[in-house]
């Protein structure tokens, strides 16, 4: 048997997955067992920013891999130090919790905040955004898209939810004096929607006024992806709490929450912990990863290839009716279409491209940040293609 045949008969059958199986990733490109080589658009839910197998990361497990790989949080470790320091510089916060995932650096954040609630006598909802994704815990799916509660009831309490950007809602929710509210900057699986300004403002001023902890959930904006280090960067947030994973490490495994001295304090020994998160490979993975983000200056990266992209984009599809909008910040970009996605996904997968549809029809494009002018010309006419043939 193949390894796709064997999967889907012995793995839990949760995933629609594309029939190619691949083995190399170098870069900005993949290759599958019969040798097919693709530009990798989605990486890894944007995951690879900094491509496959990146040098620097690829040293750094080898090197930590050699010497001390788990020890459990009962003891220190260089690799960890390291990393907290570093993730507290670049957040601007004070204390840091790592992990394995986005989910659970949301569910810590959340256990955070009840613990806050609860020494400083403040028991309010946590205000959650309409199409809002924030993992696939009980805790995560009870606080956002129903498509992925459905089924699962009884669902966690203490949660509202209002529509994101309007700003009639928020303030009404905020009579009920939230404990806390989480904010996607981007909506990564809800469309590629971005909080407006005006809705930035207004979040952050009531947050203040009520002494609601501000929750950025930063697991897919994080890292450079949106043109800045963190997304809330783009607006005048000063959030309370950030939870980040996905290209934190490089490809490898790996979340944290960042936090305010204020905030962090509610925790004692005990309260919260993890056996592999912070562990040494991690560790030494995630801080390769970000060195590399920051003396290669990939957020401005970002930022200057979004803008040739979404360009591009519009040049190569202008004229075409079914695209309803083009719309992100550096390379996390969505293009709307007035179509379901999945076929263009398996259109631009047969032209050599790996892509992805999220919310039914919005083409998500969260392409390495290392790509080049060509890549990005590249993955522009085959999408217009694809969206071409299909429509």
């Amino acid at each position: 048997m193949d390894p796709q045949e064997i999967t889907n008969r012995y793995h839990l059958d949760v995933y629609n997955r594309f029939p190619i199986t691949l083995v190399k990733g170098k870069g900005t490109r993949v290759w599958d067992d019969d040798g097919n080589e693709y530009l990798d658009a989605l990486a890894g839910i944007a995951v690879n920013s900094i491509g496959h197998c990146h040098p620097n990361v690829v040293k750094a497990i080898q090197e930590q891999a050699e010497k001390l790989m788990h020890i459990s949080n009962f003891y220190y470790s260089e690799p960890q130090a390291r990393l907290v320091e570093l993730l507290a510089k670049v957040s601007g916060l004070d204390r840091v919790f790592l992990c394995n995932s986005g989910a659970e650096s949301i569910e810590a954040a959340l256990k955070l905040a009840r613990k806050y609630g609860k020494v400083n006598k403040k028991q309010g909802p946590v205000i959650t955004m309409d199409n809002a994704f924030h993992g696939r815990t009980m805790a995560t799916i009870s606080m956002g898209m129903e498509k992925y509660s459905k089924g699962y009831d009884p669902l966690l309490s203490g949660f509202m939810e209002i529509p994101m950007n309007d700003i009639q809602a928020l303030e009404k929710a905020f009579e009920q004096n939230p404990l806390a509210l989480i904010l996607e900057p981007i909506q990564g699986s809800g469309g590629l929607h971005i909080v407006s300004p005006e809705f930035a403002d207004k979040v952050q001023e009531l947050c203040r006024q009520h002494n609601t902890l501000l929750i950025i959930d930063e697991v897919q904006t994080g890292m450079g992806r949106t043109g800045k280090m963190f997304g809330f960067e783009h607006f005048e947030l000063e959030p309370d709490i950030i939870s980040c994973a996905k290209a934190m490490g490089g490809g490898f495994p790996v979340g944290a929450m960042m936090a305010k001295e204020s905030v962090a304090s509610a925790m004692k020994h005990g309260d919260h912990g993890t056996t592999y998160g912070g562990n040494p490979l991690a560790c030494a993975a995630a801080f390769a990863a970000l060195q590399t983000i920051r003396e290669d200056n990939l957020p401005d990266e970002a930022s200057k290839k979004g803008s040739y992209l979404i360009n591009q984009i519009r040049e190569k599809t202008k004229g075409l009716d079914c695209i309803h909008d083009i719309r992100g910040k550096g390379l996390m970009i969505g293009v709307e279409l007035s179509f379901p996605g999945r076929p263009v996904v398996e259109e631009m997968l047969q032209r050599g491209v790996l892509s992805n549809c999220t919310h039914g029809n919005v083409m998500r494009l969260v392409p390495p940040l290392i790509i080049s002018s060509q890549e990005i010309d590249l993955l522009a006419n085959t999408l217009s293609d694809s969206i071409k043939a299909v429509q």
